[in-house]
This record gives structure tokens, sequence and C-alpha cells, in this order.
């Protein structure tokens, strides 16, 4: 029945408090009745005590802060009781029955007046208030925060349809690039607007900060929502204690949101006034400016509310700070009304002033009742976004049920705006409505959202494809060039052929579900893989090369993907130092070819490293998860591998010193050859060490012989984490401002092709991670600002008609002579020139009505200056002369 008061039960088993749930208690009316489960207080009752009761009771007597607002003290004695009923004694029942007995009581008490049977209660109560005091506010904060980040998203929407702003080009720069860089929130808030806005006519050329900043604004407040949902959820319901360090890292948390509503409040602020100017141009409701500056709070007060957070949270009055952070919210909420209440005025006002639809007239128009309404009038309807629309409608219909006495249509804003500052009110019953409208637009479209990339993947556009195609023409040219033949394997493989092979990176693996009872899993390279084959098909010889993707389930970041393509050159049946110098010299070909800039290979022996650590003391049973730990030595300091090495993998300090000596060496390789070959070097005295230097002295000299030693540089923190390299290790990295880390590596794998139960076949190879050297020739790309055509065409047929028997005649006479033509058939000469220059297509068969009638055609290179009329029987003889002619003229000029 009307009135009835509703009802909180607290202290349920299993049951916890909500953000949500605080702020409808406190902002309740009439005020909400509070009860307290029977489970509850008999938890209390069976509660262990250290003391015995004593008469007369103690007092507790607490005054709630004069400046909270009545929500923040009924949200703070709320949490009070709550905390006593999650940590109190046998005897805190009665405590519990008291403040249910003041929240229930409707008239507000500024004092907290309480007898307390025992003294480590009193103590309890003492202690924990000015933390639930805390946590009070900061569960009102978390719901409103929350809340209007969400009607913020629906306000700026109209305030975009109202500006006519050039939204698409806005949000569209905020996409998710699947490599983990991006900001998932800015990308949620864009496309949360690409659905609002989906459809609209409206949009138009304006570009301004206030609308471009939108997904970074937005998005951070909505990040930051989450944060302190978290923590407040986790503060509400944990049980109390006296310490003060929680009360400043809340503090703390929240300072970021408050900067964030003040962000959010500006940016609103300065639609508003966009819209108010656009009106003003117009002479539309002068008003409406006056009733603005009077009533929306301005960009000072903004900042005053920010100061005098700044300033108690300084002096450590942090029940205080927080309370400033909620009239800033406020003030916000106030603002976001304002802007809705401009941007509906800018969208509708007209339409209902001209119609004469304001008071009760309003209401008949939108149900649809008004006989007066032509349909001239309806085709000049604005057209907004589908979303937009929905809200606009919805807007239209609550603001019936606000009630107004202004019949005059001049005071239209006036009644506006008094009917966004109440359902734009949190504290109104109609806003969540409201809130769930806009959740439900945006949820109703997502089936029509543009799809999204897994993470860690990416698409090739036609430009990209046209660098990954450059590319890979280069290295399939250089793979052939020493021999090697193509191979192809599955995509996938049974698990069992993957597995140990990895090391630790066989978390990596993406393991495939269970299909007809094979357990599979996506290759994690190409080596495992080709040794399979050499294995399954007993050879002892093989040059191959293979280009694929391969996967990886790897934390996606700059230029790291999961799934990614491996262009990989090995060389199996050959045990001799020979095939690692023409692996190594292959690199070196591969990066020069490929032009990316200065780079440099990182090269090691892995009987030099096993040696290495002998010479140390470490067990040989941990040498292969102490070069795992070696090898993150390129993304993390020698104190954190230190730190790993000693702590999580038991080697003790000396040996972990001595470690750090030698993996400090690098150089030059014959240099740094000739200082570890010295005499008395601990390496030549290890078995493993001396026979290493000994390959090392012959490669090098080899690489030195074929003038690209000085590409190389002897590492020997260089562990490469794989288990199965026996011998030379090597890793190419890329010294350019693009920070990619490796972009290939390879080595020597003489056992792996035997742990398929063959006989021993040695191999060795390389492998090029093609991703990241597509990422560092895209930014060379953009920063020389070349221009590299998507599509190879050589010749447009254009017809000047829609003649397509014609246009097949003239473009299969092309394709006949194998040259590269698409064609065109319009009118429109201009469409004709447009298509040439998008996709670069240097040559143009145009024939129109004239050259029809004259058994002609033209052929036009605007670039080349050339154009020259022929006879249509013999064109593309001529035009085949004209290009070859162009080719030599452009071939000398560049001589």
């Amino acid at each position: 029945m009307a009135g009835e008061r509703r009802v909180l039960t607290l202290g349920g088993k299993g049951s916890s408090l909500s953000s949500a749930s605080v702020f409808e208690f406190a902002i309740a009316s009439p005020p909400m009745l509070l009860k307290i489960d029977p489970s509850a207080l008999a938890r209390l009752s069976s509660a262990p005590s250290n003391q015995k009761s004593s008469s007369p009771p103690f007092k507790f007597q607490q005054s709630v802060p004069d400046f909270l607002t009545p929500e923040e003290a009924r949200a703070s004695i709320l949490l009070l009781l709550y905390k006593i009923l999650l940590g109190g004694s046998s005897s805190s029942s009665s405590t519990a029955s008291q403040l249910s007995d003041i929240l229930n009581n409707e008239t507000q008490t500024p004092t907290i007046d309480l007898d307390v049977a025992r003294q480590d209660d009193l103590y309890l109560l003492n202690s924990c208030w000015p933390g639930v005091a805390l946590h009070g506010i900061c569960a009102l904060l978390d719901h409103t925060a929350s809340s209007l980040a969400t009607v913020a998203d629906a306000v700026a929407a109209l305030s975009c349809e109202a500006l006519k702003a050039d939204a698409s080009t806005a949000f569209n720069f905020f996409t998710d690039s699947g490599d983990g860089s991006s900001d998932k929130d800015r990308v949620a808030v864009a496309n949360d607007f690409k659905v609002l806005l989906n459809g609209s006519k409206l949009r138009g050329n304006l570009q301004c900060d206030q609308v471009y900043n939108i997904p970074i604004i937005h998005g951070r407040l909505r990040s930051l929502c989450k944060s302190v949902h978290s923590s407040t959820r986790v503060e509400l319901n944990s049980i109390p204690s006296a310490g003060g360090g929680a009360s400043e890292d809340l503090t703390a948390l929240l300072s970021s949101l408050a900067f964030a509503l003040q962000n959010l409040g500006d940016s609103s602020w300065t639609r508003a006034k966009l819209c108010l100017q656009n009106l003003a141009k117009d002479n539309l409701f002068p008003s409406l400016a006056e009733s603005f500056s009077a009533g929306c709070p301005d960009l000072d007060s903004l900042k005053a509310s920010i100061n005098s957070f700044v300033s108690s949270k300084m002096e450590k009055s942090y029940i205080r700070s927080l309370h400033e952070i909620y009239n800033l919210s406020e003030a916000v909420r106030k603002i976001l009304s304002w802007e809705a209440t401009v941007s509906f005025i800018s969208l509708e006002g007209s339409e209902l002033m001209e119609n004469g639809q304001v008071g009760t007239q309003v209401k008949e128009d939108i149900d649809g009742v008004s006989a007066k309404s032509d349909k001239k009038k309806d085709k000049k309807k604005k057209v907004m976004g589908k979303g937009t629309t929905v809200l606009m409608q919805f807007i239209k219909d609550r603001l019936q049920s606000v009630p107004s006495k202004v019949v005059d249509s001049s005071a239209l804003p006036e009644r506006v705006a008094q009917g966004f500052l109440s359902f734009l009110d949190l504290k109104d019953p109609g806003f969540e409505h409201l809130l769930q409208k806009v959740k439900d637009v945006v949820d109703s479209n997502e089936s029509r959202r543009l799809p999204k990339l897994p993470k860690g993947t990416r698409d090739f556009a036609k430009e990209q494809m046209a660098v990954r195609e450059k590319a890979f023409s280069i290295i399939g040219n250089v793979f052939k060039r020493h021999g090697a033949m193509a191979l192809d394997t599955p995509v996938f493989e049974l698990r069992e052929t993957l597995t140990g092979k990895y090391g630790e990176d066989s978390k990596l693996i993406y393991d495939l579900a269970d299909q007809g009872g094979e357990l599979c899993s996506l290759r994690y390279d190409l080596t495992v893989p080709f040794a399979r084959y050499v294995a399954m098909n007993g050879l002892t010889s093989f040059r191959r090369y293979q280009m694929a993707k391969v996967y990886r389930r790897d934390n996606p970041s700059k230029g790291r993907y999961r799934e990614f393509y491996q262009c990989d050159f090995d060389i199996a049946g050959d045990e001799t130092i020979a095939a690692d110098f023409e692996v190594v010299k292959i690199l070196t070909e591969l990066l020069d070819e490929l032009n990316i800039g200065d780079y440099e290979i990182k090269l090691n022996h892995r009987k030099l490293l096993d040696g290495m650590l002998d010479i140390c003391g470490v067990p040989s049973h941990k040498v292969r998860t102490i070069c795992s730990s070696i090898d993150k030595l390129d993304k993390q300091s020698f104190d954190q591998i230190q730190k790993e090495m000693i702590e999580e993998k038991g080697l003790d300090a000396k040996t972990v010193e001595k470690i750090g000596s030698f993996v400090k060496l690098r150089g030059h390789p014959l240099k740094l050859l000739l200082e570890l070959k010295k005499e008395g070097s601990e390496f030549l005295t290890n078995d493993a060490s001396n026979q290493a230097l000994k390959d090392l002295e012959k490669l090098f000299q080899a690489l030195d012989n074929s003038r690209c030693v000085d590409k190389v540089v002897l590492d020997l923190s260089l562990a490469r984490g794989l288990d199965y390299y026996t011998g030379v290790i090597f890793e190419a990295v890329f010294k350019g401002a693009t920070q990619v880390g490796s972009i290939a590596a390879g080595g020597r794998y003489d056992n792996l092709i035997g742990m398929f139960g063959t006989k021993r076949v040695a191999a060795v190879g390389v492998s090029l991670g093609i991703e990241r050297v597509f990422t560092i020739m895209e930014q060379l790309q953009k920063d020389e600002k070349q221009a590299l055509r998507a599509s190879e065409t050589q010749v447009l047929v254009s017809i000047l008609g829609d003649d397509i028997s014609l246009a097949a005649k003239l473009v299969s006479m092309c394709w006949d002579a194998k040259l590269k033509a698409e064609f065109m058939a319009n009118k429109r000469l201009t469409k004709h020139f447009d298509r040439a220059k998008e996709f670069g297509i240097p040559w143009m068969v145009i024939v129109g009505e004239r050259e029809i009638n004259e058994g002609i055609v033209k052929l036009k290179n605007k670039e080349a200056k050339v154009e020259v009329e022929v006879p249509t029987s013999n064109f593309v003889d001529e035009l085949m002369r004209l290009m070859n002619d162009n080719a030599a003229a452009a071939a000398a000029a560049s001589r």
C-alpha cells in the first residue's frame, strides 16, 4: 500500500552488504525499516567473550559530524551496525538492537548514544567508527559514480547529436588492437557510442576535444568505478579492525575518482555551452542561457570542491574529504542534467514550440493523438541514431510525469530543466528506470555491434597485406637461394608430439578439446613438426623452409601475439659447423634485404652455457631451469633474476654471484673469444665449454670471411629457454626506435629428431618472427611517408556509360595479354579518375560515345603525362609499348 515502508534485513547467513543496498537504505523516503536476521543475533550470543559483564554499563557516545548529509549519516550508522554483527561479542546483541532502533527512528539523531555491556565492545565501537563512516560514504560514492558513468554516456550521445559532431572519426580511433596495448574501457565506451549513434543522419564536421575525449574521460571513469567497487565490496563485508591504514588507502583510491568526476563535469559543461552557442546563433530560447547560468554549477564550483577535498585529505580529515567528493558528484549530476536539458531542447525544442507542444499537449503528440501533424513535417524530422531515438522517446514520456505549471511556450526551457533535474536525481524512483533503459538500449544492440578480434590476434588490411606479401617474397627468395624446399605441416599436432620439448614454455601450448579420442594441441612452433616429419619419413638429409602460423597462449603486448607467422629455414643431416655458419648467414641476408634498419645477432653456444654453469657450481639437475631464468635477462634486471635463482630455485648466493660475473660478458665475437681462450681461463678446463670455444672459433672465422661477423655479438647471457637446443644458439634484436624485442632466433638441435624414436639426425635452423618485422616495416613506412599500393592493377578500362558487353570485350583483351586490369562502367568521368587515384592505377583506357563512333580508345597516364588515341583493334599492343617505354624512362632517371 502507499507509504508502506520497505525492509532491509541484515546479517542473514551467507548474505553480504552491497553499495546499492546501502544507497537504497540511506536515501529511501519514507525511510526503510531495518531488521536484524535472527541467525545474526544467535551468532552474537554464541560468540566468545574475554570479559565478564559489569554494572553499570559503559557509555558509547559519538556525534555524527554535522557536515554530513542525512544519507551519509544513515549509511555510516548502518555500517556501524553491520560491523557489530560481523565482529561483535556475545554481549553485542544489545548494542546491535539499540543501533537498529536509532535507524528505525524516522527522526534523525545528531548523536549515537549507546549502553555497552563490556569494555571490549566499547573499544570495538570507538576504534571502528571512523572507518565505518568512511566506508558508508564510500558505498554511496561507489553507487553514485557507477550510475553517473552510465547516464553520462547517454547524455553525451545526445550532445553529439545536437552538436552534429564528427563522432565517427572520434570513436573509430578507439579500437581493440588485439595485442594487449589497447585500453579496454576506452574501447568499450567507443563501442557503446557507436551503438547509440548508429544510423544517425545528424553527423557533421564539428571536431572538438569535448567529443574526441569522451572515450578517454568516460573510459577512465569506468575503470576507476570498477576499482572503487571492488575495494568497497571488500571493505563493507570485512570484519572490523582498529588500523587506520585502510582509511588512507581508500582515500588515495578515491582521489583518482574525484579528479575523474571533475573531468567528466568539465567535459559535460563545455558541451552544454557549445549547444547554447549554437542556439544563440539561431536566436532560439534566449532565456535558456540565463537559466543555465543561474542553475548549473560552473567549472569554478567543481574546482572549489576538488580544493576542499585535497585540503581535507592533507589534514587527514578523511571523513570530510570523502564528503567533499560526494558533494562533487552531486554537482556533476546537476551539470549532466543541464547538458541533457540543453541537448534535448536543441534537438526537439523548435518542433515542440511550432506545434504548441508544451505542458499537457506534449503528451498528446507523443502518444500519436495529435491530428495536426502532417506528412511534410514528418519528412523534415531529424533522423537520430537508433539508440538515441529510443532514449529521446523515453525522455519525452518521462517528462510528462514531472509536475509543472508551465503552459507558456516561452517557458519551455524551464519546464524541461525541471524535468531533467528531477529524473536525473539518483534519489528519484524514476532514475533506476532511466538507468535500465540506457543499459537496455546498449544491450539490445549487442548482436548488431561490430564484432571484435580475440586477444592477441590481428587482421591484415589491404595495405598491410601488401607489406606482408612483399616480406614473404623477399624471405622466400633468400631461402630458395640456399637450396631450400617448401614444406607444410598440420596446424595442430598430437599433444604427445609437442610436450616435453619447450621446457617451462610448455604452459603456453594451446590444447584442443578431445575430438574422437585424440588429444591434440595447436603447434607452438614449426621446428618440432619439422622434426616429427623428418623422423616419421625416415629422412637423413633435408633443407626445408616453411612460412606458416603458430600459436602461443602468451600475454599479448606490443609486437607479441597469440597467433603469428614464423618463417623457418632448417638443415637436417649436417652436424658440421658449416651448417651453423650458413644459417646465421641466411639470417643476415634476410634482415639486410628486408631493409628494416640496424640490428644485431646475439650468439652463444649451449655447451658454453652448460660449461659456465658447471664452473659456477650449478647442479646438473638444475641446469635447464637456471637457463630459463638467465633467458629472462633481456626483460628483467639481474637483481630480479638473482632473487628468483636463490629464493625459488635454491641456488646459494655465491653461485649466483659467479653466474652474474659471467653473463655480463658480451662483445665482438673475435675479440671476446680471444679473452675466453686466454691461458688460465676456466672455460678451457671444462670439456663442454672447451668444445664450444673450438666450434665458435670455426664459426666466427667463416662469418668473418663472409663479411657479416660485425653483425654478430657474442653474449654469454643468451640462454634460449627451449629444451631441444644442443649447440650454437642465436637471437636477432632490432636496434631501431620501434621496440619489438627479438625478431628472429634459432640454433642447433641435434637430438630433437631422435626423440621421436628414430635414429639421431643432426639439425640446425633459424626462425624469423615475421609479425614483429611487419611492425617495424609499417612504422618505417609511416615515418618515411612511403606510399604502398595494395593493388597491382596496371590498367583501368573506363567505359563512359553502361555498356558492360563492351567493357567485357576490352578488358578481356588486356587479360589475354597477361595485363593486370580492372573495368568500370559509369557515365561520370570523375568516378573513373577517382577509382584510378584511390588504387594507384597508372593507365586508363577511356571509351566514350565519340570513341565508340570513331572506333578508337584513349590511353591515358596522368602521372607520366601521356594521352594518345589509338584504334580499338590493336590498343593492347600500343598500350604495352607505352608501358615499356615509360618503365625504361623511369629506370634511366633513377640511375
